[in-house]
């Protein structure tokens, strides 16, 4: 009840401009006090406050492409826990953000923020997962959605984060399989995540191949983990890197925040913006605005970056039934029973013809 009533407060508090902060987020500390049955309930109540708060942010910011495409995307959910929002129509993309959310969340912890985004870059897909459930030493042994687990927030501490290296190899697989099954370059997508899901974004983002250059990397209250195994490849040193962090923050200290970016500089990385926000461990309506912003920097509209797209006369009949479900022509496919109807369907739609 604690809870509803903070998050209840943060909506309307965001709502009403009477703050320009977005209130409480997702933290460890708090979790590890949380009965399980409750903390199974905090991503959605937090969901609102981040809808309000981007929102307001979108609104306090507008641009003419939140007005034009309002209903460009499509959100869909995976049994596996992963949300992807993308272009309704899947040939209007041309850029891909993977968004990794922080300790004890889920990918519905971000999916309103993905949201959000889209309607300011319906060319971008993106992509929310979710972390495994597993126990984390900090939180008393408390087993919980968790990219690796976290003994202490100590610079010693940090060292110890078992499990980082396949979590890092997840993210991997969504990169090289978007590439390989798209053709889009890598130099169109973007590794983000909030706390413990920026710090693996990082520990990702500067670490892949030579010939895998992000467009950027946005941490937000997070840091560097097991630092002394991070090296970043030769090749990736420019790759630019946004750290927002919260001067008040007393979960994920401002000065383990800063030493990430210096130590991170100091093996080589030459694009390292660090911005601070008088808020604790969560995420503020300037800080939104700022993520979008580099985002949009980085990964402009671009049509010469749009996606490879299996043609339709080549796609079985559950792919075309999927594109028409997506791209809400279910109404115009009634009555259909050759597989020639459903094929120009979907090649009349993707040339704008409907």
């Amino acid at each position: 009840m604690i809870i509803a009533s903070r998050v209840k407060t943060a909506v309307s508090t965001v709502v009403t401009g009477r703050a320009p902060l977005l209130t409480f987020c997702f933290a460890p500390a708090l979790i590890g006090n949380l009965p399980r049955r409750r903390h199974c309930h905090q991503p959605q109540l937090l969901s609102w406050v981040r809808a309000a708060a981007l929102g307001v942010c979108l609104l306090q910011y507008p641009t003419p492409t939140v007005r034009a495409y309002f209903t460009m995307s499509t959100t869909e959910r995976s049994g596996d826990g992963i949300i992807t929002v993308s272009p309704t129509n899947e040939a209007d993309q041309s850029a891909l953000v993977v968004i990794s959310h922080g300790l004890g969340d889920t990918a519905e912890g971000f999916a309103d923020v993905a949201e959000m985004l889209s309607k300011e870059m319906p060319y971008a897909k993106f992509i929310l997962p979710t972390a495994p459930t597993q126990p984390v030493t900090m939180n008393m042994g408390m087993a919980m959605p968790s990219w690796y687990d976290i003994v202490g927030l100590d610079e010693r501490s940090n060292e110890n984060c078992k499990g980082i290296d396949e979590s890092r190899q997840k993210l991997v697989n969504i990169l090289e399989k978007e590439h390989e099954a798209t053709g889009l370059p890598f130099n169109r997508m973007v590794l983000a995540g909030f706390s413990q899901g920026g710090a693996l974004s990082l520990y990702t983002g500067l670490q892949l191949k030579q010939d895998q250059a992000l467009a950027g990397v946005v941490i937000m209250s997070g840091y560097l983990p097991k630092a002394s195994a991070f090296a970043i490849t030769p090749g990736l040193e420019t790759v630019p890197i946004l750290h927002c962090h919260g001067t008040q923050d007393n979960l994920v200290h401002p000065s383990l925040a800063s030493k990430s970016k210096t130590t991170v500089e100091e093996k080589g990385a030459k694009d390292y913006t660090y911005k601070s926000y008088p808020i604790a461990h969560t995420v503020s309506i300037d800080e939104l605005a700022d993520v979008r912003e580099f985002l949009k920097g980085k990964l402009p509209p671009d049509d010469s970056c749009r996606i490879r797209v299996k043609d339709a006369s080549e796609m079985s009949l559950k792919e075309l039934k999927a594109v028409i479900r997506k791209a809400g022509l279910a109404s115009k496919a009634v009555g259909f029973c050759e597989k020639s109807e459903f094929i120009k369907l979907v090649s009349d739609y993707r040339a704008g013809k409907l």
